[in-house]
This record gives C-alpha cells, sequence and structure tokens, in this order.
C-alpha cells in the first residue's frame, strides 16, 4: 500500500481502537517462551534492531523468537542466527486482521520496535499475552511494559532500550553483519565481473537516493558527479552507483554530469537483489551516502562509510561504528531536524524542496574527510 494511505488508516482507525482496547489489556506477568519482535517498516531502521534482538537472545537463550516483518525488509533477517522463525506479512487491513485472528495470545512475549505507528501495538495487543513498546503517543496505552523514546542518542541504543527494562543489554560497538547466500554472493560477482572490477580495485560506493517517505535527504545529483571527479582525482577509485530501479534513470543523469571522460564508472540499481547488494556493497573500501538503507548496509558489512545529513540527525541515524563518519550541516534551517520519525514526522523540505540543509554540503567537506 502506499505509505500515505497506510499512516491515514493508521491515524484515523487505528487511535481511538487503542483508546477503546487500553481498559482490557492484560495484567499477567510476561514470559519469554515465545517471543515475538515487530518490525514492519524501512530497511535502514530494520537493520539497526539487530543489537537489541541479539542482546535478547543472549539474556534469555532458551526463548524461541519470531520476527514479524514485510517483504520490504525480511532480508534482513536472512539466517540470522537469534531469530527462529522470520513471519511475513502484507500491510493491508485484510492481512493483519487475518494474521490477528490466526495468532491471537500466540505469544507470551512481543516486543514493538515501531515508533509510531498505532497498527502494530494494536497486533502486539491482541497476538501477544504481554507487551513491551515506546511510553510516547496513544498506542503506549495497549503496552504492558513501556521506555521512554530518548531522541538523544542512536536509534541502535534507543532499540536496545525496549529490552533493557527486561534485563537484556550488550555494548553493541558495531553493527551486526547482513548474511546472503553462496547464491547471492555468486549473482553479485557475475554482476560486478561483467561490469569490469576487479578485487584489487579501490571501490567506492555511492547511495544517492531516499526512501520515498522523504526524498529531500538527497543531496543534489550535481554534487554527486563532482564528487566522483574527485574520487578519481585523489584515489583513482573504481566508482558503483548504487540504488533501486526506479531510482536507475536518476544515476544515470548523475553519470552523464562527469566530467572526466576517464573515470570508471558504475551504475547496477535494478540490477541487485537485496542480498545480492549486501554482498557487493561489501566489496566496497569506502562507502559515501544521503541518509537511507543503502548507507547502513554498507556499516554492517564493516564499510567505512560517511553519511550525509541535513532533515535528520546522525546522533539518531548515522552509520553505525567505528570509523564511520557522519556530515551534517543542518543548522542552517531553524526547521532541522524536521524529521522525526518517533513523532510521525517524515516531511519533505519545508522550503518547497530548496533543501538548503543538504546543499549547505560541500565536495570540501568530502574530500577533507578522505584526505
Amino acid at each position: 500500500m502506499n505509505v500515505k494511505i497506510i499512516k491515514l488508516i493508521d491515524r484515523v482507525i487505528g487511535t481511538p481502537l487503542c483508546v477503546l482496547l487500553s481498559p482490557f489489556k492484560s495484567k499477567k506477568d510476561f514470559k519469554t517462551n515465545k517471543v515475538l519482535f515487530i518490525q514492519l517498516w524501512g530497511i535502514g531502521e530494520t537493520i539497526l534492531t539487530l543489537p537489541a534482538i541479539k542482546a535478547f537472545k543472549q539474556k534469555y537463550p532458551n526463548s524461541k523468537i519470531s520476527l514479524l516483518c514485510t517483504d520490504r525488509n525480511k532480508d534482513v533477517y536472512y539466517k540470522n542466527d537469534n531469530i527462529d522463525n522470520v513471519i511475513v506479512t502484507k500491510l493491508s487491513p485484510i492481512a493483519l486482521k487475518l494474521f490477528i485472528l490466526k495468532n491471537f495470545k500466540k505469544f507470551d512475549l512481543v516486543i514493538d520496535f515501531e515508533e509510531y505507528l498505532n497498527i502494530s501495538a494494536i497486533m502486539a495487543y491482541f497476538i501477544g499475552k504481554f507487551s513491551i513498546g515506546y511510553s510516547h503517543g496513544v498506542r503506549a496505552k495497549l503496552f504492558n511494559k513501556t521506555t521512554k523514546y530518548n531522541d538523544k542518542q542512536h536509534v541502535v541504543q534507543t532499540h536496545l532500550d525496549l529490552v533493557r527494562v527486561l534485563g537484556a543489554d550488550i555494548k553493541a560497538n558495531n553493527l551486526i553483519k547482513l548474511k546472503y547466500s553462496k547464491q547471492d554472493k555468486d549473482n553479485a560477482n557475475t554482476v560486478t565481473k561483467n561490469l569490469g572490477i576487479k578485487s584489487n580495485d579501490y571501490i567506492v560506493g555511492l547511495g544517492t537516493g531516499a526512501a520515498e517517505s522523504a526524498r529531500s535527504r538527497m543531496w543534489p545529483k550535481d554534487r554527486f558527479a563532482k564528487l566522483a571527479d574527485e574520487l578519481y582525482k585523489n584515489k583513482k577509485a573504481k566508482i558503483i552507483f548504487f540504488g533501486t530501479d526506479s531510482e536507475k534513470t536518476y544515476i544515470n543523469d548523475i553519470i552523464k554530469s562527469i566530467k572526466n571522460p576517464t573515470i570508471t564508472v558504475y551504475n547496477v540499481a535494478g540490477k541487485l537483489s537485496l542480498k545480492q547488494a549486501f554482498a557487493a556493497i561489501e566489496m566496497c573500501q569506502l562507502f559515501i551516502s544521503n541518509d537511507t538503507g543503502t548507507m547502513h548496509i554498507a556499516a554492517a558489512q564493516g564499510v567505512k562509510t560517511i553519511g550525509l545529513f541535513g532533515p535528520n540527525l546522525p546522533e539518531r541515524w548515522g552509520p553505525y561504528g567505528p570509523g564511520n563518519i557522519s556530515i551534517y550541516k543542518g543548522k542552517i534551517c531553524k526547521f532541522s531536524p524536521c524529521i522525526n520519525v518517533h513523532k510521525g514526522e517524515v516531511p519533505e523540505c519545508r522550503f518547497g524542496y530548496n533543501n538548503k540543509c543538504m546543499k549547505n554540503i560541500k565536495i570540501d567537506d568530502i574530500i577533507k574527510l578522505l584526505k
């Protein structure tokens, strides 16, 4: 379903439903035999849930952990050592209703990673005997136990707060590496070899897009073209542009604007599945990206990553792990951060696509970091 439609239904139907159901929530204590985590949304944030799941599994090793997700983000959980079962659902009222009916009070404990949408809290209410979620908003009335959403720290730590209330914790200095099959690896290798990329090349990955929820996170495409020129000048880099199939034309426009004809540049947008992208991004020595899912993939795969931020805060969403860096120039705009996911605020630029916070990031800001 369209993101705007999902949010509209969630607000109009979900809000009053939370109020009506809240007086009847279970009073039982929690058990950890059958546990369900809920994460229905973006790829980047899904990656940031993995340390919390690991912490819970280490604290309660005998628990059977299931994960409820969608087709969009399911590959993040592929063969994860801490998850016993991945359940995929559709974000449609009929599919969610059928799931609730089939799994009514099936789980001893449900932990909801969602910060804002009411639907996940409603699902947790019906399918769990005990549920945990964040303490803000009307949806919090449905949880048996809550924790504050701390927007002054990284989301990795905020998700960990959900399991810390149960005594589960880890240091989480790094993200957890994403897995893929041998076939995924072979397919990624075939794509890169056909492009002429060799294992000893200095490869820089670029993430130029952003999810449809907020395109204003995108650095101007002429800057990416100039950056490619500078990367070749400074590093003799071979450059791979990563993205979805819908971003293919956008990336081709960037490539056409590159002035140096000797630069080796590749556009793999739409040529790789998500798991194949995990394998291909892992080949990079450096990844430079907007605030989007590919940035978090690179950080998870151990690639040195530079994240570009304006509407959002890197303190919350930056590429997590030692050696990764964020460039934030949003202070030029009185509205930044205008993206506050936990409040349901994911607007486009309030200056009418002026995006001055992203335009405030200069080529030299990145080149200085490379040097």
